[in-house]
């Protein structure tokens, strides 16, 4: 009746081109580096829904080998993946989700990419969780080079009438 998966992704940062995470825009230097757009929160919600339905990874219905996904907007494969989930009768219980940066600061945008996240579930924003941390300037994130994500979702079956 409940299904739980999680998802996790890391982009580099490299000059030239727009920062995109979680649907949105964000002021920023530089951008995610990426076949599609690199909005790495969106592939990993992506991730996290494929597993919760057995169903792979992001690489495997949108590989980067195919020019059909060059710079292609992510809000399209997460809709896409998320069409996988409903075609199988399932609706969001929840959705909890880390973007790990050293910079820019999130804390601005918190609130627009979880309006867009919950749109693009079909979802009330109260099941919508974004969180920000940075890794206290170690590793990759903390020397500026990249932009990780984590995610955790659960799925329910929409005949389920316990949830």
């Amino acid at each position: 009746m409940i299904r739980f998966g999680q998802g996790y992704d890391v982009h580099r940062l490299v000059e030239g081109r727009p920062l995109i995470l979680g649907g949105i825009e964000i002021p920023f230097e530089k951008g995610l580096l990426g076949h599609s757009d690199a909005d790495v929160l969106l592939h990993t919600i992506c991730d996290a829904i494929l597993g919760a339905l057995a169903l792979g990874d992001i690489g495997k219905h949108f590989p980067d080998t195919d020019p059909l996904y060059k710079d292609i907007d992510s809000k399209k494969l997460l809709l896409d993946v998320w069409s996988m989930a409903t075609q199988q009768g399932y609706r969001l219980g929840n959705l909890d989700t880390t973007i790990v940066a050293q910079q820019p600061k999130m804390s601005p945008y918190i609130e627009l990419i979880r309006k867009q996240i919950a749109k693009l579930l079909s979802t009330s924003i109260e099941n919508i969780n974004v969180k920000a941390t940075t890794t206290e300037t170690l590793g990759f994130v903390g020397r500026g080079e990249g932009i990780a994500a984590i995610a955790v979702v659960s799925l329910i079956n929409k005949e389920s009438n316990h949830f």
